[in-house]
């Protein structure tokens, strides 16, 4: 395990040193001079195919170099590419609520690999300055993994050279679902203490009680696999 987890140690600090790559430098300069999007977001899928493709487990084993561990590292590129293109927000859709159905075995397999990214993810992003925030249902995963996210929240909250959001344990439907309870629910309370004598709930208060509501709405969506599915992500925004 210590083997395994120094290999990726060093796999991220040739990823830092790669980001002052003189040659990449140039040609960003040249990209910069077009109109560059302030939030992209990524469909994260394709894994099986992609295990298949290039002979890699697809079960989500933490340290077993399968597909998951390539879809981490070139989400780590891509903030890094995007850090460098002047790109503030980056979301990544990385595990769906949809996904628990999934057979129990892969869903703890994937759930074990998700806890020492997060590990991983804490190294690069405190190099960067990268705020990390977590959208979805967390109360659905483990209570170890749910801790290390916010513990991860919580200690890159201060940064703001760009914000990288991870959807876990989302679906747009459920996030829709959450901000119009909250939204309820303050507006209840509101009543009920007289703070508010309109009992319309507003669009504005909605919107603010998205989980995406730390970011604005994506400019463009890339699905890695190919497909041309939205598959229940950013729905709203």
């Amino acid at each position: 395990m210590e083997k395994e987890v120094m290999s990726s140690l060093k796999m991220a600090g040739n990823i830092l040193c790669s980001a002052s790559s003189f040659i990449r430098k140039c040609i960003f300069g040249v990209l910069r001079v077009g109109p560059i999007p302030n939030h992209i977001a990524f469909i994260m899928d394709g894994n099986r195919r992609y295990a298949k493709k290039q002979k890699l487990s697809h079960d989500g084993a933490a340290g077993g170099g399968g597909s998951y561990d390539a879809g981490f590292w070139a989400l780590m590129v891509m903030l890094l590419y995007c850090q460098e293109l002047g790109v503030k927000y980056i979301t990544a859709y990385a595990f769906s609520i949809d996904n628990f159905k999934r057979k129990p075995e892969e869903v703890e397999s994937l759930m074990a690999s998700m806890l020492e990214k997060f590990h991983l993810l804490d190294i690069l992003v405190k190099r960067l300055a990268v705020r990390v925030h977590f959208a979805g249902n967390l109360e659905l995963l483990s209570n170890e993994l749910r801790a290390s996210a916010m513990e991860l929240a919580e200690a890159t909250a201060a940064y703001s050279k760009s914000v990288l959001t991870i959807c876990i344990a989302y679906t747009s439907r459920d996030e829709i679902l959450h901000a119009v309870r909250e939204s309820c629910e303050q507006k209840r309370i509101d009543l009920e203490f007289d703070n508010d004598d309109d009992d319309e709930i507003k669009l504005m208060k909605v919107e603010k009680n998205m989980y995406m509501a730390v970011a604005p709405d994506p400019d463009i969506i890339i699905r890695t696999g190919g497909e041309n599915r939205l598959s229940n992500f950013l729905l709203w925004q």
